[in-house]
């Protein structure tokens, strides 16, 4: 087709060219053989080790303190389930047991039963205490070493 430049169809504006290609300088330097053998890039230079203790990640205090939590979380578990599984299977194993009265009117499955809110609270201070004399002593050993290791850290910078 032909452009027509008649008055009865307007003439497009002109626009600059536009360069679709940017600098040179823009493009990082590569080199002109690639093939060619490189030299390396030097190694930043290694600071010894200064601290005696490993990284945290790595610390034989983390597995002691896992085995601790694991351990206190157990054995308050396991004493209220563990009572309360021992009313469920007296209650429907032995029904003869739980129907004998122990006192005047009150069978032994309803003292049992009334006994669980006890267990429960004996099961918190047993949480509580193995808490307090097993995992905070080790999580607090812990927290001390890592605030000393970042204490050396931020001084070594």
């Amino acid at each position: 087709m032909s452009y027509d430049s008649s008055p009865s169809y307007p003439v497009p504006p002109h626009h600059p060219p536009h360069n679709s290609s940017p600098s040179y300088s823009t493009y990082p330097t590569q080199p002109t053989y690639p093939w060619a053998p490189q030299q390396p890039d030097p190694e930043p230079a290694r600071q010894p080790n200064r601290h005696r203790h490993t990284a945290l990640g790595h610390h034989s205090d983390l597995r002691v303190l896992r085995t601790a939590y694991r351990w206190q979380r157990r054995v308050a578990t396991l004493t209220a389930l563990g009572y309360f599984t021992l009313f469920l299977v007296l209650s429907a194993w032995a029904p003869a047991f739980m129907t004998r009265e122990v006192a005047d009117g009150l069978p032994l499955g309803l003292m049992l039963g009334l006994f669980q809110m006890p267990v429960t609270c004996v099961a918190i201070a047993l949480y509580e205490y193995t808490a307090r004399r097993g995992v905070d002593p080790i999580a607090e050993r812990i927290r001390k070493q890592t605030e000393l290791d970042t204490k050396r850290a931020e001084a070594g910078r």
